[in-house]
């Protein structure tokens, strides 16, 4: 199965059927699996301005084809925070917090240093 296939699956379905975690984890690898564990246990959080991935260690922004996480910045691209809020995206799996993430920002650490903590 290729990568738009499994997403165009994924929308269809609504749910992780064993059979397309199978397929993410063969496709991604050790991302999808750390992907799908964040799903299960509902890390992927929608605020009105971001998504949000509670990681292992802290909470990253998912914004498009942007992560905070330093994996993200280091290899200049995909990571598994990235590829969670596209799988849960699709299927309509994350919780919705009705305000912006944003608000959530202390003043006490400057908005361009708050990406990167």
């Amino acid at each position: 199965m290729e990568i738009d296939e499994l997403f165009a699956a994924l929308s269809e379905r609504k749910e992780l059927t064993q059979a397309l975690r199978d397929e993410i984890i063969r496709i991604y690898g050790a991302r999808g699996k750390k992907a799908i564990h964040a799903i299960d246990e509902r890390r992927i959080k929608k605020y009105s301005d971001f998504f949000v991935v509670v990681g292992s260690s802290d909470e990253y922004i998912v914004d498009d084809d942007f992560c905070t996480c330093r994996d993200f910045i280091f290899r200049k691209g995909r990571c598994w925070h990235e590829l969670a809020v596209r799988i849960a995206d699709a299927i309509e799996s994350f919780e919705v917090i009705d305000r912006w993430y944003q608000a959530a920002w202390t003043t006490e650490i400057p908005p361009d240093k708050q990406y990167l903590s």
